[in-house]
């Protein structure tokens, strides 16, 4: 009989026996050691088929004119001439977008060998994650890794390593007249050679392997046929899965071609944003304290700090416990302690903190059309402070150099 892992109490058990409501809802196959174990967790486990069947609803009520995966009218070939590329997808037309950027049609759906993992999302047809929705509907504690777990040959310090070979590589690429396509496609094809997935990949239905984030948008940009101008800045967001089932995450905002004080402003201040609060974290740190570290830093330079999107534990689950806010009196629980790895990744606006999401339900742009900058990294808390497992090879903090996120 093979081995399953109980959803009630995690131990390794012989069994067949199996959430009946999962199997008719064509959900991979939930397991339990006993019937007592699965009555006993099963008001727990049932949000589990709540969620899916939010999402399954979703799906099915989905208006045309807004679209959440691509389809005719959101893709088209990279051999069609520049006009067809450039056209506006169709949730576009009509659209009141809030600022100057506008969306372009998207390359189809890169190829995954596979040889490669996949982490479990990557051919579910709604991009869900059960792992994850396991972990938030019977966990709450934030996990601790150990020397095995990290260090590893295919460990987590691998996939973050691998996360920032793939980010330099796709930071070298970019310049004016470049399309974020190009960056997805550098990007998709780097993780290929590194035996690695790129998590975003049918995240959710996230149709591309990078998200690249121009201008207003917050993040989670979807990279399209559109080529970088002068002047812009971009943020390029890349997480790499391992074959040793670890994610590594982290992205930087680079100013391109002639960029004005604004934008050199707010990028050095997202920079030192995230600069400031990993200088923080140490045993003993409260999770919610970032947000005031962060709040401080960004309003003394006239910006603003995004309240929406916050930063997550990561390792085995690209999103996980802790949840980490960057803005000022939150109420994120939990206290560090060392083997607790996360990413902090606070997002900094020009203008307002405010934001909505394009009819692609996934750009998130400031409400007011001004710019927004991020930096992230994936941290590990150690005994006596901070490591950055994404940080650049020999420089163990951050340090600012203007030279490194300027491309011309």
């Amino acid at each position: 009989m093979t081995t399953h892992t109980c959803a009630g109490c995690n131990k390794q058990v012989e069994t067949k026996l199996a959430c009946p409501k999962c199997i008719q809802m064509l959900l991979p196959p939930t397991y339990f050691c006993s019937q007592e174990c699965f009555k006993a967790n099963y008001s727990t486990h049932n949000k589990l088929h709540k969620i899916a069947k939010q999402v399954m609803d979703a799906k099915a009520n989905q208006s045309t004119g807004v679209a959440k995966v691509p389809f005719d009218g959101i893709t088209c070939d990279p051999n069609e001439d520049i006009q067809k590329r450039l056209s506006l997808p169709i949730w576009a037309k009509g659209y009141d977008f809030t600022g100057s950027l506008r969306p372009a049609l998207l390359s189809p759906k890169r190829p995954v060998p596979s040889s490669i993992r996949k982490p479990d999302y990557a051919d579910e047809p709604n991009g869900i994650s059960y792992s994850e929705q396991r972990d938030k509907a019977n966990n709450t504690a934030i996990r601790v890794y150990g020397p095995k777990e990290l260090d590893g040959e295919y460990g987590l310090r691998h996939a973050c390593a691998m996360g920032r070979e793939v980010l330099d590589v796709a930071g070298k690429a970019l310049r004016p007249g470049v399309t974020t396509d190009e960056i997805d496609r550098i990007v998709h094809e780097a993780c290929m050679e590194r035996d690695c997935y790129p998590s975003p990949l049918n995240y959710y239905n996230f149709p591309k392997s990078v998200c690249t984030s121009v201008n207003e948008v917050i993040c989670h940009g979807i990279p399209d046929y559109r080529e970088v101008q002068d002047g812009d800045i971009v943020n390029i967001d890349v997480t790499t899965f391992n074959r040793g089932g670890y994610h590594g995450d982290l992205n930087e905002t680079f100013l391109v071609g002639k960029f004005d004080e604004d934008g050199k402003k707010l990028v050095k201040t997202a920079f030192e944003c995230l600069q400031n609060a990993l200088a923080m974290v140490k045993p003993g740190t409260l999770y919610r304290d970032l947000g005031t570290k962060i709040h401080k830093t960004a309003t003394a330079q006239g910006c603003s700090v995004n309240r929406t999107y916050c930063g997550h534990g990561i390792g085995s689950l690209f999103h996980t416990a802790p949840n980490v806010p960057h803005y000022h009196k939150n109420k994120a629980k939990g206290i560090m302690k060392p083997g607790h790895v996360f990413t902090v990744e606070p997002m900094i606006n020009l203008g307002g903190q405010a934001d909505r999401t394009w009819g692609d339900n996934w750009t998130a742009v400031t409400c007011d059309g001004k710019r927004s900058a991020q930096f992230e990294h994936t941290v590990l808390v150690t005994d006596t402070g901070c490591e950055i497992l994404t940080a650049r090879e020999n420089e163990p903090v951050m340090v600012w150099n203007e030279e490194l996120v300027t491309r011309g």
